[in-house]
């Protein structure tokens, strides 16, 4: 599998360091399309608070991918819904810091969580 980033340079935007516009999946053999990922621990209890939330989503996600034999590295989309605006940054650092050199086409949606103590919610799209 071969992922090209595809950031056009006319016409459009920049995009900003932490993400590319789109990414290119070629021969994939393999797609993996992950629901909504909440920062619970293995007892469905939240975090207590929006980093410990981020870790624990985070860590959810790895070991869901490490089920399809995959990493973040195999990551092609990201999505995060967060129940504050003022989450942005704070969830993008951690984005970032999980990614590592690694991005992709990635969006943040300010929305109403389903529970009041679910401050941000993230699904993934990986390839393989």
């Amino acid at each position: 599998m071969e992922m090209i980033a595809r950031n056009p340079r006319d016409g459009i935007y920049a995009a900003t360091p932490d993400y590319v516009h789109a990414v290119e999946v070629r021969r994939p053999d393999r797609f993996l399309f992950v629901s909504g990922t909440m920062g619970l621990d293995e007892t469905g209890t939240a975090g207590a608070d929006l980093d410990t939330q981020l870790r624990l989503i985070w860590s959810n996600l790895k070991r869901i991918l490490a089920e399809a034999e995959m990493t973040t590295d195999n990551i092609v989309r990201v999505t995060s819904y967060l129940r504050d605006g003022s989450y942005v940054e704070v969830n993008q650092n951690a984005r970032l810091a999980e990614l590592g050199h690694h991005r992709v086409p990635t969006t943040a949606i300010v929305v109403e969580t389903l529970r009041d103590d679910w401050l941000v919610e993230i699904e993934i799209i990986a390839a393989g």
